[in-house]
């Protein structure tokens, strides 16, 4: 019965179907496709340092269009906040 042997595991060599190596590294990483385009992503310490580099991403952008899209997205959704909670929007506009 081998009560003092250990039994050993079973070793497989799996290669996916698919897989052609060349050198490009694990295929089961899991990485975003644009994680080398931004420097967000990474060894970020610290809430401070994670905000300034958003920022700083967001301030050297190129594409004007996303963030005008971005910004009218949160206009929309502050708006439809307030609606829900039935703020009072005439505050903000003076009697005559």
């Amino acid at each position: 019965m081998g009560f003092l042997k250990l039994r050993k595991n079973k070793k497989f060599s799996y290669t996916p179907r698919h897989f052609d190596d060349k050198g490009e590294g694990n295929p089961f990483e899991i990485k975003h496709k644009f994680d080398d385009y931004r420097k967000t992503v990474g060894d970020n310490k610290g809430l401070k340092t994670k905000i300034n580099n958003a920022l700083d991403d967001l301030k050297n952008n190129q594409d004007n269009a996303a963030n005008k899209r971005i910004i009218i997205i949160i206009c929309i959704l502050i708006l439809a906040f307030l609606f829900i909670i039935d703020f009072d929007l005439s505050i903000f506009f003076p009697k005559k």
